[in-house]
């Protein structure tokens, strides 16, 4: 092989992973859909907010990400930096979950009228259970290994936090009365 053609190797095999600027551009372009599944999982603004920006962080640093992959990597270093914060777990069996408190709520609106309040309100690892199997389509042998539990638990994680969004859509109803107490902004 010549200097030349070794050259343009190293150069092609270069442009297939994702650089620093790939990712500066990816979470600066995609930055609203990457803080709302942020904001979806964490369910807390503050957390929203730490969690995202450690995901730039931890992409910055990746060592070898196809280009392809880039947007699929940065959602899963998100959830896994969530998953890591929140630390969801399965409710214990008869147990009534309390609703998250979401003072804060989504800035400039109240929370009963957003679309993504019945998800907030889910409880924790069931939110995170519907954002990761039915927004995000992961297969529940992904999800339940992100989750470290079962596939079981999963299945029906997500039939009880479907249940309650339909719930929430029958009643026409505001979900759990905590949400009434956020702020307007």
């Amino acid at each position: 092989m010549t200097f030349l053609n070794a050259h343009r190797a190293e150069e092609s095999t270069k442009s297939l992973y994702a650089t620093q600027e790939d990712f500066r551009k990816l979470f600066s372009d995609d930055a609203n859909d990457l803080y709302l599944l942020s904001f979806l999982l964490t369910a807390r603004h503050e957390v929203a907010q730490r969690c995202f920006a450690a995901g730039l962080d931890e992409c910055l640093e990746a060592n070898v990400v196809y280009q392809d992959w880039a947007g699929p990597w940065a959602r899963r270093v998100i959830i896994r930096n969530a998953i890591r914060i929140v630390k969801p777990r399965p409710a214990p069996t008869g147990a009534t979950p309390d609703a998250p408190n979401l003072a804060g709520g989504l800035p400039g609106m109240r929370l009963q009228d957003a679309p993504v309040a019945n998800i907030l309100a889910l409880e924790d690892f069931e939110r995170f259970v519907y954002v990761l199997s039915v927004l995000e389509e992961y297969v529940d042998q992904n999800s339940a290994a992100l989750l470290n539990t079962s596939q079981r638990e999963i299945r029906e994680a997500r039939v009880r936090a479907l249940g309650h969004l339909a719930d929430f859509a029958i009643s026409d109803a505001a979900p759990p009365e905590k949400l009434s107490l956020v702020r307007v902004a």
